[in-house]
């Protein structure tokens, strides 16, 4: 490997990472499968994390924190909804973390989670299951090309 090549926005990347919370505990990784290869600079990952790929050297690891407003942004209260149960699709299943489409006004698509039911209403969540949280990631540069 050529340790000297730096990553620089344009060029496609390939790495390995480990996203972990403040507790230690893992929500995602890449090393039991391929490295994610992603083009530096043309937005495709949080921003957090493109910025410390930026930079590095191929075989260079490293660890970063990503606060939440460089990661999935901030919880925004006003993307949770409360639905009626007597107007909630009854061909759709009821059930606490379940991904759903809704299609907007615009023609849109939103992406929610079922994140409660209460006795008359479900609770729709349209924040990212990771917005408002810090994420710390271990970085592996494996190849720039």
């Amino acid at each position: 490997m050529n340790n000297s090549r730096k990553a620089h926005s344009g060029d496609t990347v390939k790495v390995h990472y480990t996203g972990k919370f403040d507790d230690g505990s893992v929500f995602d990784s890449s090393k039991d499968r391929e490295p994610l290869q992603f083009t530096l600079g043309k937005g495709g990952l949080i921003k957090g994390f493109e910025e410390a790929v930026e930079g590095m050297a191929e075989g260079e690891a490293k660890a970063v924190k990503i606060p939440s407003d460089k990661g999935y942004g901030l919880r925004m209260e006003e993307l949770v909804f409360k639905v009626k149960k007597e107007v909630f699709p009854p061909a759709i299943e009821k059930k606490i973390g379940a991904l759903l489409e809704l299609r907007q006004p615009d023609g849109g698509i939103m992406e929610v989670q079922i994140s409660d039911i209460t006795e008359d209403c479900v609770v729709l969540d349209g924040n990212h299951p990771l917005a408002g949280k810090d994420l710390l990631f271990e970085i592996e540069v494996v190849e720039i090309s």
